[in-house]
């Protein structure tokens, strides 16, 4: 039975209406469907995966660990693993017709939206596109879990000039990616660093750019064309965006000796502090309080502590203002501790963004699965939601039309 809500109608009378009527500003608090995938406990602090928190995942697991657990609902066994891992090694090997088409893009092109572009050209290289089975579409994940760091790395050596640098055997998947972005053999330290970030960021339940994900793919559409939608909602800065502006805003204040005064002049202006808050958590993000432990144990052996010290006096700096006018549920996300530990790792800034969407695939996928295969859900065949008009309104016939002469 459909919730029930109290709404005044203009009359005064009190009625009851089904909730789906009932107005809300970006769906927040409205539960669209069921997942098994993820769960946000904003209230406590808590992100699990498939039962898991977060934290036991991030100390013990690996993302291609992770990635299995999100797709198949349990750790795999290690033979499952190893298959796992072979599969992700054959599927990085991108055919040639993809770099082509990305050294023909001007090299000033935003790298989110040339992972947005590229993900059709994925789709044209992938022979299961068009079959809509649960086998095809793990197949898929797994193609698209290995090639979108493949795309990021070569489009950012593309577009300084080098050519793109063919994977290597016996890397992890965070290692492959730091490989062909950079050509060096990655520290092996920096490597499980960046592991353990692709773990914190690999799902987040119903955020923008998975519900994206899955309300595209509700009309039947392809995998690709899924995630290539959510590839466009992450670009937004009030989503994964804002790792970006966080290191903007680092570097602003490397040598701001009053760092209390700022976050208060720039408060008392309107303006916000980019990495603080969160639609859903109401106390300290899990994987924030993760990342920030990161960044220091990476800063002290690289030799960049700094970037985590003055984090922590923003952090606060910023908690204790916010504190002071009412706003205690203001806390550090996952952006805020995420760009100096990328920084440190030497990741391009325009670059932390795909990073996301690299962990995120993993999710993504999972969740078109199960949108796709899942068990039955109380929701309708696609989502469609209702909206109310607050236009112009003439009557039960329409506004009357007027010919261009007759229009003052």
């Amino acid at each position: 039975m459909a919730a029930l809500a109290q709404k005044k109608e203009p009359t005064g009378d009190p009625k009851l209406v089904d909730i789906g009527k009932v107005k809300n500003i970006g769906l927040r608090g409205v539960t669209v469907a069921d997942t098994k995938i993820s769960h946000v406990d904003g209230e406590n602090g808590v992100l699990i995966y498939r039962g898991y928190r977060i934290e036991d995942l991030a100390r013990n697991s690996t993302f291609e660990e992770t990635a299995y657990l999100l797709h198949h609902d349990a750790l795999p066994t290690g033979q499952q693993l190893e298959a796992f891992n072979a599969g992700l090694a054959e599927a990085r090997d991108i055919p040639a017709f993809i770099f082509d088409s990305l050294k023909k893009l001007p090299p000033w092109s935003q790298p989110m939206d040339v992972l947005q572009a590229a993900v059709p050209l994925l789709a044209a290289a992938d022979p299961d596109l068009l079959v809509e089975t649960r086998e095809a579409n793990i197949a898929k994940a797994v193609r698209l879990i290995a090639r979108v760091p493949m795309v990021v790395a070569s489009w950012d050596r593309i577009r300084k000039g080098h050519e793109p640098v063919p994977a290597a055997d016996g890397l992890s998947h965070a290692g492959n990616f730091l490989w062909r972005l950079t050509g060096i053999q990655p520290d092996s330290e920096v490597v499980r660093a960046l592991d353990t970030a692709l773990v914190l960021h690999a799902d987040h339940s119903f955020n923008a750019s998975t519900f994206a994900c899955r309300e595209v793919v509700s009309t039947r559409a392809h995998m690709y064309a899924g995630v290539s939608a959510g590839v466009g909602a992450l670009s937004g800065g009030l989503h994964g965006g804002a790792n970006a502006q966080v290191m903007k805003m680092l570097m602003e204040l490397e040598e701001e000796t009053d760092v209390a005064g700022w976050v208060k002049k720039l408060l008392d202006g309107g303006g916000k502090i980019m990495g603080m808050g969160h639609a859903v958590y109401k106390t300290f993000d899990p994987r924030a309080r993760f990342l920030k432990e990161m960044c220091f144990r990476l800063g002290k052996k690289l030799g960049q502590e700094h970037w985590c010290t003055l984090s922590t006096r923003i952090e606060e700096a910023a908690v204790a203002e916010f504190e002071k006018r009412g706003k205690t549920t203001i806390k550090p996300n996952v952006d805020f501790f995420s760009a100096p530990v990328y920084h440190m790792m030497g990741i391009p800034h325009d670059l932390m963004t795909p990073l996301f969407a690299i962990a995120r695939i993993a999710g993504w996928t999972a969740h078109i699965i199960e949108e796709k295969f899942g068990d039955a859900q109380e929701k309708p065949a696609l989502y469609r939601p209702s909206s109310e008009y607050i236009g112009n309104y003439c009557g039960k016939t329409g506004c009357a039309y007027v010919p261009i002469p007759q229009r003052t």
